[in-house]
């Protein structure tokens, strides 16, 4: 049985097109100017891809009888570097509406510069335009897509002597396992590597070899700590050691690995919370130990020295990492259009299936956030972007609302703790708490409740003003 269309990409049809959204009518075949839209947005700002559905947005469906051959088509031409260059992983999805098949792909904003037919496409509202003879308008993307993604970084003296061969064979069987016809299982390690744009060709400057996001992905631990001096990954546990720690995992090695021992680490330090979800049993800490530890590792902004780190307490489980924000507060997942930081790196670790499509995983985790522990995850975007998951439950898993002598008591030790904080980072530090139990909108007035009973209390004096608060012990 065909999944429905989803309710968000059902309101991505109903907008209309854009360019970041494009409609094709193609019923039995795949349409002659379909690379042409998907180098435009993979050179731009990603997109969605719908076939079945007219101008207008009317759903006209795809013939049942020609699904198959449209897949398989799309996925080889996908592959065949004549076609787009570099080639790219994307994946074709069907989607039932109305007792009528359409097919969406979701194209990812890509860290490279990409050519159909030996042509460089670009897009704006108006659709698809070729800028290959525009010296200027090439230029300029290759400057932005340089300056923004540093995954493209090449080390032109790396060899493959520098990266683990067994890691590129553990990759190649995980996308085997996925798919048994997938095109790395032919390829030796370097084809791999082009395949995957993680050896490529910069046509600015001429350079040729194994770029970061390789690297990272593949490298050797003293390969990595050449390329990247800074890089680690800290994973702390801070339970009953509130000032250092209670165990913790300093991480300098390959992603892949990374990602294993942050996720052994999760599971060593959080109960197991297990719930029926239609005729499976799902593991629901190791749903949200994935998502996390997924956008830790492929979501962070390498060029920025500060460790990435997850960090484990009795109340609640936090991840940071540096961004380069678009937009700097809380996150509203009703209003949120996700970007690859690594589009090179993320569409790697989606295709040996350790991710899924951009912007699942905050659904993912808020939807198992509320069966762990009956709470709402907390995500802010900024020059460090901080994903909170709440582990404020009782011992049947209903929810648990602290009292006012309880959150008080809280709000002294955090403020005696610094002795010297500002009403943002009261704010920050108390919405772990509360954000689970009441309106966002009342957030406000009760954080300044309870500093009025600390300050009633004589615990606590404010050293700023009104408008910019710092409090302090009395």
């Amino acid at each position: 049985m065909l999944e429905k269309l989803p309710l968000n990409l059902l309101s991505v049809i109903k907008n209309g097109e854009n360019s970041m959204v494009e409609f094709k009518t193609a019923k039995e075949e795949l349409p002659k100017s379909i690379f042409e839209t998907i180098c435009a947005m993979l050179n731009r700002n990603g997109g969605h891809f719908f076939l079945g559905v007219s101008d207008n947005g009317k759903i006209i469906g795809v013939y049942k009888n020609a699904i198959k051959d449209i897949k398989k088509n799309f996925a080889n031409l996908c592959n065949n570097s004549e076609k787009i260059s570099p080639t790219v992983h994307l994946e074709m999805k069907e989607y039932e509406i109305d007792s009528k098949v359409i097919l969406y792909v979701y194209v990812y904003e890509s860290s490279d510069v990409h050519k159909t037919s030996n042509k460089i496409f670009d897009r704006n509202e108006d659709g698809d335009f070729d800028i290959t003879n525009n010296t200027t308008l090439v230029s300029n993307m290759y400057i932005r897509k340089s300056n923004t993604y540093i995954e493209n970084k090449i080390y032109p003296y790396a060899t493959m002597e520098h990266l683990r061969d067994d890691l590129i064979d553990r990759a190649r069987k995980m996308a085997c396992n996925r798919d048994s016809d997938h095109p790395w299982s032919t390829m030796n390690d370097l084809e791999l590597l082009k395949s995957a744009s993680l050896y490529e060709y910069n046509m600015q400057t001429g350079e040729k070899g194994i770029n970061l996001a390789g690297i990272l992905l593949f490298g050797k631990d003293e390969t990595i700590k050449s390329a990247l001096s800074y890089y680690k990954t800290d994973a702390i546990l801070r339970i009953k050691n509130l000032d250092r720690y209670d165990d913790r995992d300093d991480i300098r090695t390959n992603l892949i690995e990374s990602y294993d021992r942050l996720m052994n680490f999760m599971s060593k330090h959080l109960d197991d919370r297990f719930y029926i979800e239609g005729d499976q049993r799902i593991d629901v800490r190791s749903k949200i130990a994935r998502e996390l530890c997924v956008n830790l590792l492929i979501h962070r902004e390498f060029s920025n020295p500060t460790p990435a780190r997850l960090i484990i307490t009795k109340d609640f489980v936090e991840t940071e990492n540096a961004n380069k924000p678009r937009n700097i507060g809380y996150i509203d997942l009703n209003n949120y259009t996700p970007y690859p930081k690594n589009p090179k790196i993320a569409a790697f670790f989606k295709e040996i299936g350790l991710a899924d499509e951009l912007g699942s995983g905050f659904k993912k985790i808020t939807k198992y956030t509320k069966i762990y522990s009956n709470s709402v995850p907390i995500f802010k975007d900024g020059d460090i972007f901080k994903a909170t998951i709440p582990l404020i439950y009782n011992e049947t898993g209903e929810k648990l609302e602290l009292s006012n002598s309880e959150l008080k008591d809280k709000l002294y030790k955090f403020i005696a703790e610094h002795n010297g904080v500002s009403r943002r980072e009261i704010n920050e530090f108390m919405y772990k708490y509360l954000s689970n139990i009441m309106d966002a909108n009342k957030l406000d007035n009760k954080i300044r409740h309870l500093l009025d009973l600390l300050k009633a209390d004589g615990s606590i004096i404010n050293r700023g003003t009104n408008k910019k608060s710092n409090w302090f012990l009395k």
